[in-house]
């Protein structure tokens, strides 16, 4: 089997699945509780905590756990709109985000506040200049992914950033749930970065588990009450198996994450090498800020799902663009917004790679696509 749908959802490290299981087995009293079982549950709460902030390099304080990418971006969004309403209504965004964005933003249109959508070229880079032309003294809030999920454009943080020191005011938030080994990050003190959003299972760690850095000063308003749990931030009983394990895989992540990034490189580069050389293959993802994880190609005339189930028939697993988003049918906003046609946009399959893929990985995907490439072709010569 090849796996290469490492954007959709990694597979644990054992190392992951083993804190997950002893966690269970051994520690599962109740953080909250005052005994002795509560009071070590709380304690490796702490340091599962504080292992993920200093890998980047925050404050303990500054990290909330949550159940993953989606809950984290629409408390995120949510609540910094209910929380900042009176200075304002005023929101941008891009339209290559994640469906989690996309419908947090269209949940707060209904409630009255307005939605700016940043256009993006051709690469899918932001328009810095119509960025600056957007803000206003009563925009709140900038949300911006950092490394889109479809076709792995990574966006200008630095840049954007120095815009938003203009207006320190405005909370910037980005979507981060793809950059863990895939890209460095600067958060902190001296980063324009407010809020940053994390998904568990992206990285190698358990589902329905994620955490959100929240820059000190920087208020947002709790959308889940009850027992004050996180800082009285995101109440309810702390997932602690699965926060402990998400701990281990972001440390092993990061400690190998400039090796990682240079392997990948390589692969990615291997495979567009290769997928360049047909004339009816489009290669989505641009050459220049890009993710060293993720190609997205196209061949003219076949649907992104016909070849997805045909690699498939060969121990092949791709997808199409998202696949939080594929199976409810419709084209790539992202590729559409980049200036695709639909009929282009709907041939997308997305390759997304890890850690533990090969460079013989690579090579036999590229000799089972050239197979069935030539089959597409002679289909559409018939």
């Amino acid at each position: 089997m090849i796996y290469f749908d490492n954007s959709a959802t990694t597979k644990m490290f054992p190392e992951a699945v083993q804190s997950y299981q002893t966690v269970s087995e051994q520690y599962f009293g109740n953080p909250s509780s005052l005994h002795e079982l509560g009071d070590v549950s709380s304690k490796l709460l702490k340091q599962a905590r504080a292992s993920i902030a200093q890998q980047l390099g925050v404050q303990s304080e500054e990290i909330f756990f949550t159940s993953g990418g989606t809950e984290g971006d629409n408390w995120i969004i949510k609540g910094t709109a209910f929380k900042k309403q009176y200075y304002g209504k005023h929101i941008i965004t891009t339209r290559i985000e994640h469906s989690a964005v996309n419908h947090a933003m269209d949940f707060l249109e209904d409630l009255g506040f307005e939605i700016t959508y940043l256009s993006v070229n051709k690469a899918g880079q932001v328009d810095l200049a119509e960025l600056r032309e957007a803000l206003r003294s009563d925009t709140i809030l900038v949300s911006i992914i950092a490394l889109n999920n479809e076709v792995g454009v990574v966006q200008n943080l630095e840049a954007i950033g120095d815009i938003l020191r203009e207006y320190p005011t405005v909370h910037f938030h980005i979507d981060a749930v793809q950059t863990v080994g895939k890209m460095d990050l600067k958060l902190g003190p001296e980063s324009r970065i407010d809020m940053a959003v994390f998904s568990s299972h992206k990285f190698h760690g358990p589902r329905g588990c994620g955490f959100v850095y929240v820059k000190r000063g920087k208020d947002v308003t709790p959308l889940i009450h009850g027992g004050g749990q996180e800082m009285n931030q995101r109440s309810g009983t702390e997932n602690l198996p699965a926060i402990v394990a998400m701990a281990k895989a972001f440390r092993l992540v990061k400690e190998s994450e400039q090796a990682t990034q240079h392997q990948l490189k390589q692969l990615t580069d291997r495979l567009k090498q290769g997928l360049h050389q047909y004339e009816q293959i489009t290669v989505f993802t641009p050459e220049e800020a890009s993710a060293v994880h993720i190609v997205c190609f196209g061949i003219k005339g076949v649907r992104g799902e016909v070849v997805v189930h045909a690699l498939e028939e060969r121990d092949i697993y791709v997808s199409t663009t998202s696949a939080c988003s594929s199976k409810s049918g419709g084209t790539s906003g992202t590729l559409s917004a980049m200036g695709f046609a639909p009929q282009v946009a709907e041939t997308a399959v997305r390759i997304s790679l890890t850690g533990s893929n090969t460079m013989a990985e690579v090579e036999q995907f590229l000799d089972v696509l050239d197979e069935l490439y030539q089959n597409f072709d002679m289909i559409h010569s018939k």
